[in-house]
């Protein structure tokens, strides 16, 4: 069999972790475009979306679509409330200054890691996926007959794992909507241009760095509540989607939120070849070393703007 079976199926496995990977990014994007807030509690809000599900999923029982449906709609909702608690009690209190937002957030890290230890514990627990139909996959190749449509053993991936995608394209674009064309967005907008103007015309400035905080960790628990039926819930999963996020960030442009999507597509589709061509710890070495050359020839990202 050709080489072209084996890209194809480790771009698919690439596909679904830029999806997970894009609306978590988009979520810590969001809060710094608005906030210039750097977030180093974003990963633990994604952490506590998964192992909300894994909660909900129990605590429902029945059939797995059924707990997973709440788990979609209580995850975020709950997660989303943490942390604009958070920002209410903790970040409005130190006047968003950016670097004691930053330390502040990294106790956040330790409190939101250290008490789902002891109340959820160590162990990692998996969610039943509401349906995982395995759906084979067909490649053409030119063979003596000419070109042929074939069905190579092992080539196919699962109904869910397409859901999965499907449904990160919706809610970016349902993001992108919001942002682009509704009254919030407007609001969300004019307060990420000027925030003192923004409190000129009345805009009640604390209540839209609430939501937009809360609404960015709600978007990083959907993304894990998502990807939680094919990895499993555990308390120290947050890292990684906090490193990969601030790489997809810092290459897509600090607070554009097409350049973080782009960005992420590239960095989950090269994360999923190069994983299962090479190995996963070189697909973080690449990574990382991308974040260097970006920093250094164009230091605003891809899509970001050069400040004056």
């Amino acid at each position: 069999m050709e080489l072209g079976p084996y890209i194809l199926l480790a771009s698919l496995e690439g596909a679904v972790t830029a999806a997970v990977l894009a609306l978590t990014a988009v979520g810590l994007a969001l809060v710094f475009g608005v906030m210039r807030v750097v977030n180093i509690a974003h990963g633990e809000f994604f952490m506590l979306g998964a192992v909300i599900a894994w909660w909900v999923a129990q605590t429902v029982g029945g059939h797995p679509a059924i707990g997973f449906a709440a788990a979609l709609v209580i995850a975020p909702l709950a997660v989303g409330g943490i942390a604009a608690a958070a920002d209410m009690t903790i970040l409005k209190r130190l006047n968003y200054d950016p670097e004691r937002t930053i330390v502040a957030t990294i106790g956040l890290l330790y409190i939101l890691q250290q008490l789902t230890l002891m109340t959820y514990g160590p162990e990692a627990r998996p969610v039943e996926a509401p349906f995982n139909q395995r759906i084979a996959l067909p490649w053409i190749e030119h063979g003596e007959s000419g070109w042929q449509v074939i069905w190579p053993w092992g080539l196919g991936t699962t109904s869910y794992k397409l859901a999965v995608i499907g449904a990160a394209c919706v809610v970016l674009a349902g993001v992108w909507l919001m942002m682009a064309r509704s009254r919030l967005g407007l609001v969300m907008r004019a307060t990420q241009a000027d925030r003192d103007m923004a409190l000129a015309f009345g805009i009640p400035v604390e209540r839209v760095y609430a939501l937009v905080f809360g609404m960015g960790a709600a978007l990083a628990a959907l993304a894990a509540v998502l990807i939680v039926p094919i990895q499993q819930a555990h308390y120290l999963m947050g890292a990684d989607p906090l490193l990969l996020s601030f790489i997809v960030v810092i290459i897509g442009g600090l607070g554009s939120l097409p350049g973080t999507v782009l960005a992420a597509v590239l960095i989950g589709l090269s994360d999923g070849i190069i994983s299962v061509f090479f190995s996963p710890t070189l697909a973080k070495i690449i990574a990382t070393l991308l974040v260097g050359l970006v920093l250094v020839f164009r230091p605003e990202g891809l899509f970001g703007t050069r400040r004056r």
